[in-house]
């Protein structure tokens, strides 16, 4: 077998796929193990293959056994109370978003995300290795509950993080004497630091340049805009800003380059480039990719120590092995599977395409005026040699078979890059779909320029570090700026939509294609039917119509957003509105700059899930940051074919529905009219309704009636809004009442409940939010009544449906690890 260590590998993902799904024990995963064993021992020919396969299969099952993280931590604790809190620091503040954080280890293997409130004190720099003494009210992680969310609890875990903390106001850190940590990690730290005040002095007052090079060179991501990197994620070249294998190959050439000419010999010149890898990797945050890109080149290096000649598909099965045993929970990380898919796809496909192309023309354009080289060389290769020496004597000219040589290798260079990136795109295609909801088009140019600039980038800035030397600074951000320009210009091309979930048997059809393709083309058999049904394939990957919603049914779900509004409903003639995108509330005389945009991470990964990709109508109930905030992201990812909104609307909101061309239509107290096999009749605001500011009472409300059933959805409305729609609609009743202002003592009165008279309360809102919602008083009102109140806080998202007749509801309690893929997605890429 060419390849030997790809079958094990696959077993071992395979074993570590089925404990995780099936929680295999200890004793269920290591019986099978000495019984295969003793089996293959004892058994001849295939059957002691078959035996050796399974148990390593089930070596994959008990290292996944072995490593199931244990119960976390607990701290007698309510998140209003403060608490004293000493510890460690172990990933200090310089490193963290807008300086506001730091990681406070309180015991091994328990850590706490710590936030430091900057409305009322400076940023305090924390370094690795101080002891520290804080004030502050600790919680453990939450998650947004709903289907392909984001599993943040379970992403802090990885890092030993448990709980998250924020800083008593006015309060700082007490050091403390002594320090803790290890002085390898301080080392490390204090390089990284010298990194960041040298990028800092190069570019002062720049904040763009600061901010994109210490994410490119280093890794630190802080000072990223979102804006910033927008279309380099639309244009698929988002991998060239964050630490990868790329950056690491890229230094890894130029410094064992470096190293042959100064005459070093091979072995020991891999050896220092492997140490720097290795460094390098530490220097960036231990970056994952960066991490597997060095172990990638160690074992790299240690075959040629061996006189073995590396294979792509080999070396990458092996540093997949090591890192499977080691840590099998990479294996659900996205991170790991779009690396290693990348380099197993040019390991598959490029390299058997190229070799039978290009590579007999790259070989024969070497020296191609050293007659006495020929003979060594293929025929194909030995004879385009002569076609070339024959052109430039016919021309007269012998002294233009250099030039021909090398214009032919850059023209084949560029075949190779353009090659390389198509086949990237479409074996990744997959993976960007269901993690990102992206299949970039213009990624198959864009790549071909930025990633040979970005690539030169990385040597020069790392020039610029070590030399302080201000011109290779200006060089570097001379190749960022015009990357950043082809970006820019290939999005302008980049069709503005966004691919759903795709259904499950396409996805394994889409991926038994490309196996299939990757072993015919190494075979030469069936090769143009197997590209045909991938590339068929790969089409219907992008171009999935929208999954159709439940016939005959009204269905309304209130989303988990934290505290926040956003309610999908679905008509029963298939219709799909959205009202209000959810959003978060900032407070404080400092501006924050959101890591999170709750309508991109949080409302269209659900709507994604549910194999929605293009919305009727979206409604802006009211202007408030936790209701629009995620809107615009929902515009730009669903097209709705309208927009409705209530009084005074948010500004900015309306531009952009003009700049995406979506009617906006401004909607106010109207009779009930048909829409897609049911009746809105909406209530509020009043026609002459004209507030000096925006306020609660702006909100639009309407009830929503399907057969013998009703919602009623108002909002934030309150007091003054429910009395007179008592005084002015004889009838309220409705059966489901999306409850106003998250359950606030400023909505639902009395007299609005009895006239409404619910079954079902939904009230949105954030756990353990700092408003007191949903207030005391409205929970008893509701008892009383003996509704049944669901709220988003406790129960997570909630689905109410009706045929006309009958009310059924559910609700999605998240469970860690119950997605066959555990949505784990990567950091570098949300910020």
């Amino acid at each position: 077998m060419r390849d030997p260590l790809i079958l094990p590998v696959l077993c071992v993902a395979a074993g570590i796929l089925t404990s995780h799904i099936f929680d295999f024990s200890l004793r269920e995963s290591a019986f099978p193990i000495l019984a295969f064993i003793l089996f293959a021992i004892l058994a001849t020919n295939w059957l002691r293959k078959t035996c050796l396969i399974l148990t390593i299969f089930f070596t994959g099952a008990l290292t996944e056994s072995l490593h199931r993280p244990p119960p976390a931590p607990t701290i007698d604790a309510s998140s209003k109370e403060i608490m004293l809190l000493e510890g460690c620091v172990v990933d200090p503040s310089v490193f963290s978003p807008s300086r506001e954080q730091f990681t406070l280890e309180l015991d091994p293997g328990a850590r706490a995300r710590v936030s430091m409130n900057l409305d009322d004190t400076p940023p305090q720099r924390l370094n690795y290795g101080q002891r520290v003494e804080i004030e502050a009210r600790i919680r453990p992680p939450h998650n947004y509950n709903n289907p392909g969310s984001f599993d943040y609890a379970l992403y802090l875990a990885r890092e030993k993080i448990f709980w998250t903390a924020v800083m008593a106001r006015q309060t700082s850190a007490r050091i403390l004497p002594g320090r803790c940590g290890s002085r390898f990690q301080a080392a490390i730290f204090a390089l990284r630091t010298a990194a960041v005040d040298r990028i800092e002095k190069l570019y002062p007052g720049d904040t763009y340049n600061t901010g994109m090079m210490e994410a490119i060179l280093i890794g630190e991501k802080s000072k990223l805009e979102k804006v910033w990197t927008e279309n380099f994620r639309r244009t698929g070249t988002y991998h060239t800003l964050v630490i990868a294998g790329f950056h690491v190959t890229i230094l890894a050439a130029c410094l064992l380059f470096l190293l042959r000419i100064c005459a070093l010999d091979e072995i020991p010149a891999l050896a220092i480039t492997c140490a720097a890898a290795w460094l390098y990797a530490l220097v960036s945050g231990c970056n994952a990719p960066a991490v597997r890109a060095a172990a990638g080149f160690t074992l790299y290096a240690i075959a040629r120590f061996f006189f073995r000649r590396g294979r792509v598909l080999n070396l990458l099965a092996a540093v997949a092995l090591i890192y499977l045993l080691f840590d099998p929970s990479q294996l659900f990380d996205p991170a790991f599977q779009l690396s290693f898919l990348c380099v197993a796809a040019i390991g598959a496909f490029v390299a058997p395409l190229l070799h039978a192309t290009s590579t007999p023309f790259a070989r024969a354009l070497k020296n191609p005026s050293v007659i006495e080289a020929d003979p060594r060389l293929p025929p194909r290769s030995a004879q385009f040699r002569i076609e070339l020496r024959l052109i430039s004597e016919t021309l007269g000219a012998s002294w233009l078979l250099t030039p021909i040589a090398l214009f032919l290798r850059a023209a084949i260079f560029a075949y190779e890059l353009a090659v390389i990136s198509t086949v990237i795109q479409i074996a990744l295609a997959l993976p960007m779909a269901e993690y990102f909801h992206r299949v970039s088009f213009s990624g198959f140019s864009s790549n071909l320029i930025v990633t040979p600039l970005m690539g030169a980038l990385v040597p020069v800035g790392f020039l610029a570090i070590f030399t302080g030397w201000h011109w290779t600074a200006s060089l570097a951000s001379a190749m960022l700026a015009l990357s950043a320009r082809v970006v820019n210009w290939h999005a302008g091309l980049e069709p503005n939509w966004r691919i759903a979930d795709p259904p499950l048997l396409l996805a394994l059809a889409f991926l038994a294609s490309l196996i299939l393709l990757a072993i015919f083309i190494r075979k030469k058999v069936l090769l143009y039917p197997s590209l045909a049904a991938a590339l068929a394939l790969f089409i219907l990957l992008i171009w999935q119509p929208s999954k159709p919603a439940a016939p005959h049914t009204l269905e309304l779900t209130a989303i988990d957003v934290g505290q926040g509004d956003s309610l999908l409903v679905l008509f029963p003639n298939g219709a799909k509105m959205l009202i209000d995108g959810g959003g978060q509330l900032s407070y404080g005389t400092r501006p924050r700059r959101a890591s999170l945009d709750t309508g991109e991470d949080v409302v269209s990964p659900y709507l994604w899930s549910q194999g929605i990709r293009r919305l009727d109508i979206v409604v802006a109930t009211h202007a408030h940051e936790d209701h629009t905030g995620g809107l615009p992201a929902i515009l730009e990812n669903f097209h709705p074919r309208e927009l409705w909104v209530g009084a005074n609307p948010l500004p900015s909101l309306l531009q952009n529905a003009a700049r995406l061309s979506i009617p906006v239509l401004r909607q106010h107290e109207e009779p009930a009219f048909d829409f897609s096999g049911a009746r809105i009749e909406i209530l509020s605001p009043p026609r002459n309704f004209a507030p000096l500011k925006s306020g609660n009472n702006d909100s639009l409300a309407f009830r929503i009636q399907f057969g013998s059933r009703s919602f009623l959805l108002t909002g934030d409305m309150e007091k003054p809004m429910e009395g007179r729609l008592l005084s002015e609609h004889a009838d309220l009743q409705a059966d489901v009442l999306k409850v106003g202002h998250h359950g606030s003592k400023t909505s639902t009165i009395q007299p609005f409940l009895d006239a409404v008279s619910p079954s079902i309360a939904l009230i949105s809102d954030g756990l353990g939010n700092s408003f007191g919602h949903p207030h005391k008083d409205v929970l008893a009102r509701l008892r009383d009544r003996h509704t049944a109140v669901l709220r988003t806080d406790l129960d997570g998202l909630i689905t109410v449906r009706t045929d006309g007749q009958r009310l059924t509801m559910d609700t999605a309690q998240w469970s860690k690890g119950s997605d066959l893929f555990g949505p784990i997605w990567n950091l570098d890429l949300i910020q």
